[in-house]
């Protein structure tokens, strides 16, 4: 939808692209050369060194392919379009590629058999229909949708929220949802909050064409505060809020109000590690798994594994996974520890908690515990590096607002305060302190400077709980 998200989601399908009409040509070659088949085609056979001076012309295909699609608008369509918006447009495009790879060979007097492009034309068209039809099938998965469907909220008068409902329906994409609409003139502005923690919103769509300039503040300080995206549709806006972004939505310059890092190459980087970090973590420790699963059965009666709601990105809830630690009663009993609490703010921790079983209290002090958060990460609920997920409870006991911007980026397992004194921290300020440090300061050296530095904290032991 934005025109930031369609060009990396185009780049990364033209690269992908690009990639498989050089493996195409590759293939046909290798395909017009085998005895074999061209025995069984009557084809008749060619020179060995019948290739070797169509090398470069792999170099001709990579940046070629994708341009040429483009000319067709093969790239200007939304991921979930009908299969005939794919078809017609990739034939055309392979066509012309195709042909243009026959005229380029005959011009430069190049010895290509004929063979090769007609074997090309139809490999590569099948390999990038099956590349779409694949990525159809990604997207319409539950996991893409918890990955990429975004939740937002209309604020303005009912004619804006009316023309701008009804746009995005006409003009829209799959990865968008109106969960909710806020009328500026009708509804008391103050409803945004509630309207926030209610329906964990990705960001809010602001139209201000025609009201009062404070109301849309207040929004725009509401949604800063807990680390909410706002995208204003203005023509021009002055503000002194820092990191401000230019863009379009349908047409209409908008401003978006960030303090989270923007869609970019990084955040995909950040993604892709994520993913296959947890992929090979899983793989390698899978034997560890089985031990500390069969250690937490044998030494208390009850499931190996323990599941809680906790709150991801934006305050939306998902189930966290670990290593059961406690008696399988454990929360019935929190409220009878409350005055033992060592945490300042809504957040429970105790040093000598009794519900925690003698495997447990091993497992905690070198994080064994928080294992099964792999599979966490790799649906796409939880990073490697993030502030640390919260139970939904505690979440609702902030009583500073300004603490569920550390809501405002994916949770991880493991984070900044994690490494900067682990549990000793005993004020939630200070956790949420460092949570935003490492989102204001966010990069991939930084990720990778907190995974260097967890793995020392963890094998010590030094500090947990």
């Amino acid at each position: 939808m934005l025109r930031r998200d369609r060009q990396i989601r185009t780049q990364i399908h033209q690269l992908a692209d690009a990639c498989i009409f050089a493996a195409s040509f590759w293939v046909a070659c290798l395909l017009r050369a085998n005895p074999q088949i061209a025995d069984w085609l009557n084809l008749g056979s060619i020179p060995q060194d019948a290739f070797d001076k169509v090398g470069w012309l792999f170099f001709v295909l990579i940046p070629a392919a994708p341009l040429i699609l483009e000319s067709q608008n093969f790239y200007n369509r939304p991921p979930l379009c009908p299969r005939a918006a794919i078809f017609w447009p990739l034939a055309k495009g392979c066509l012309i590629i195709t042909v243009g790879l026959v005229l380029v060979t005959y011009a430069l007097n190049l010895v290509v058999p004929r063979g090769v492009m007609t074997f090309f034309g139809f490999i590569s068209f099948a390999l990038v229909y099956a590349k779409e039809e694949m990525v159809r099938l990604a997207f319409k998965s539950r996991m893409a949708q918890i990955q990429y469907k975004r939740r937002f909220i209309l604020v303005g008068t009912a004619r804006e929220i009316a023309r701008m409902r009804r746009e995005l329906q006409e003009r829209g994409d799959e990865g968008t949802e109106i969960v909710a609409e806020l009328d500026l003139i009708e509804t008391p502005v103050q409803q945004i909050v509630s309207l926030l923690h209610d329906h964990s919103v990705f960001g809010v769509i602001l139209s201000a064409r025609h009201t009062n300039f404070e109301q849309v503040e207040y929004v725009i300080r509401a949604c800063e505060l807990e680390g909410v995206e706002v995208w204003l549709l203005a023509d021009f806006f002055s503000t002194q809020m820092s990191r401000t972004t230019l863009d379009e939505l349908l047409g209409h310059p908008l401003l978006i109000f960030r303090t989270t890092p923007e869609a970019s190459w990084r955040l995909l980087a950040k993604q892709l590690m994520d993913f296959s970090g947890a992929l090979v973590l899983l793989a390698v420790l899978s034997p560890l798994f089985l031990l500390v699963a069969a250690a937490v059965r044998f030494n208390s009666p009850g499931p190996a594994l323990f599941r809680q709601q906790r709150s991801g990105l934006n305050g939306a809830p998902f189930t966290l996974y670990k290593f059961r630690t406690m008696v399988t009663n454990a929360e019935q009993f929190q409220h009878e520890l409350a005055a033992m609490n060592e945490m300042r703010g809504p957040v429970f921790k105790i040093t000598n908690d009794p519900r925690v079983t003698p495997v447990g209290k091993f497992l905690r002090k070198y994080s064994l515990d928080e294992l099964p958060q792999l599979f966490n990460v790799l649906r796409g609920e939880m990073s490697l590096v993030g502030p640390r997920p919260l139970p939904v409870d505690e979440v609702k006991r902030f009583e500073n607002l300004a603490h569920r911007r550390r809501l405002s980026m994916k949770p991880g397992l493991t984070c900044l305060w994690q490494v900067s004194g682990r549990n000793q921290i005993s004020d939630f300020k200070e956790w949420v302190r460092l949570d935003l440090e490492y989102i204001d300061n966010w990069s991939l050296w930084l990720d990778s400077k907190i995974l260097l530095r967890t793995i020392p904290a963890v094998l010590r032991g030094t500090g947990a709980k």
